[in-house]
């Protein structure tokens, strides 16, 4: 309920911007970017934050953030007083509370379903939000429709979300507490953030992660933009047709979050094989020769890069000690999502200066360049990390998941059985 609602205010927002007198395109971006800025500068603390408290209040206290914002902008929608500053200050608002709320609420799924669900849990929240972001958007439209499509209509809509986040803080209320996994939080200290960061530079696992996922969502996740040059510019086509494309992404999405949740465990192969796929279907899609082509060749795309991120999600989640997870989780997310500032600029450079195929095609071959870094650093049979074989890193996996049951059984010292579990701290 909540991700539709999320879903619908976002469409709402942006048609309120553009409501407003004198607010074009430049109004619009800034308006996205004051959104999304907190949460590239403030997630890394966040997770210092997620890993110092209960995470189940400390998510009520987010999603209660953010339900006060969109009230406040709902409110000043609908009653026809909203302007641009009271929309960029919100905006930056909501963009606080969803820093604090990501890295939170990320490391909460393996409190809610232990080591051996975590796959299944991450593949089904993902489903749960690509169904929200197919039936966000055109619910949001329909609305805004009814009631007029003013600023007194997104109003309304975003109201809607103000009141479905009530769904989740009321959710968790009601759990029990006793069949949470809950690591004791832990103590505030100096430096927290820095001890955060030393522990991923001694995972080469977890750098191997990082490197892949910096690649893609840098290079490769600027589907806003370049389907956009590709409808416009290589097919000439309008925004109906550009909708339909983000459509398609989301089909796929959906489609690759379900088979995720089918899953029980990811391989490395797995997670290097959704790598490689994403970035050759991107070079592929940058060489079709027809709108409809491309449109059918999206679900591909989307299947690819929901399966490279929900890999990376669940194994990071599995792989991280609990009382760093918040952290871990904190840095993942401003790695996938602070690429875009980065490689936005340098991708739509190269669609201007050598056509919108050039996009994707660059985009995609540079995801391959992450591939192949990562690969460098994937951890050898020396030092307690994975044997190189897969029948090797199966034992070791195997010896990990015993180490990480009996830690959460109380049993503190099982490095001494064996130096694999060593390396799973």
């Amino acid at each position: 309920m909540s991700n539709v609602g999320t879903w619908m205010q976002r469409v709402a927002q942006d048609w309120l911007v553009l409501t407003i007198p004198g607010n074009g395109g430049a109004a619009l971006g800034i308006t996205t970017g004051l959104q999304f800025l907190p949460i590239l500068l403030l997630s890394p603390y966040a997770g210092v934050i997620a890993d110092r408290f209960p995470k189940r209040r400390l998510l009520q206290v987010t999603q209660a953030t953010m339900a006060l914002a969109s009230l406040l902008l709902g409110v000043i929608a609908a009653l026809g007083v909203a302007e641009t500053w009271h929309v960029y200050t919100i905006a930056f608002a909501f963009g606080i509370g969803a820093a604090f709320d990501a890295p939170a609420r990320q490391a909460f799924v393996s409190e809610m379903v232990g080591p051996d669900d975590v796959t299944n849990a991450v593949g089904l929240n993902s489903a749960a939000f690509n169904t929200a972001r197919i039936v966000g958007p055109g619910l949001a439209g329909l609305l805004i429709g009814l009631l007029g499509g003013g600023m007194e209509a997104t109003g309304w809509v975003i109201l809607v979300n103000a009141v479905s986040y009530l769904a989740v803080i009321w959710q968790l209320q009601r759990m029990d507490t006793s069949a949470l996994r809950s690591p004791k939080p832990v103590g505030r200290r100096p430096g927290m953030l820095l001890e955060g960061v030393r522990y991923l530079r001694g995972q080469p696992k977890m750098l191997m992660i990082l490197v892949l996922v910096f690649f893609a969502g840098t290079f490769g996740m600027n589907f806003q933009m370049t389907s956009a040059l590709m409808a416009t510019e290589v097919f000439g086509k309008g925004a109906g047709e550009f909708g339909i494309l983000g459509s398609a992404l989301a089909v796929g999405s959906l489609s690759g979050a379900l088979m995720a949740a089918s899953r029980t465990r990811v391989r490395l192969r797995l997670l290097f094989g959704a790598a490689i796929a994403f970035g050759v279907a991107e070079i592929v899609a940058g060489t079709l020769p027809s709108y409809l082509a491309f449109v059918l060749f999206s679900p591909l795309i989307g299947l690819a890069t929901i399966t490279l991120l929900n890999s990376a999600n669940a194994t990071l989640q599995i792989e991280a000690d609990p009382e760093f997870r918040g952290r871990v989780m904190a840095i993942y997310m401003t790695i996938v999502m602070g690429g875009t500032p980065v490689g936005a600029p340098v991708i739509g450079w190269v669609g201007e200066t050598y056509g919108a195929r050039w996009t994707l095609i660059v985009g995609g071959a540079l995801v391959l360049v992450g591939v192949g870094l990562a690969l460098l650093l994937r951890p050898s049979a020396s030092g307690g990390e994975p044997p190189a074989s897969a029948e090797g890193a199966d034992v070791h996996d195997e010896v990990r998941g015993v180490a990480r049951r009996l830690d959460e059984l109380g049993v503190r010292k099982v490095a001494a059985v064996h130096p694999v579990a060593r390396g799973a701290g």
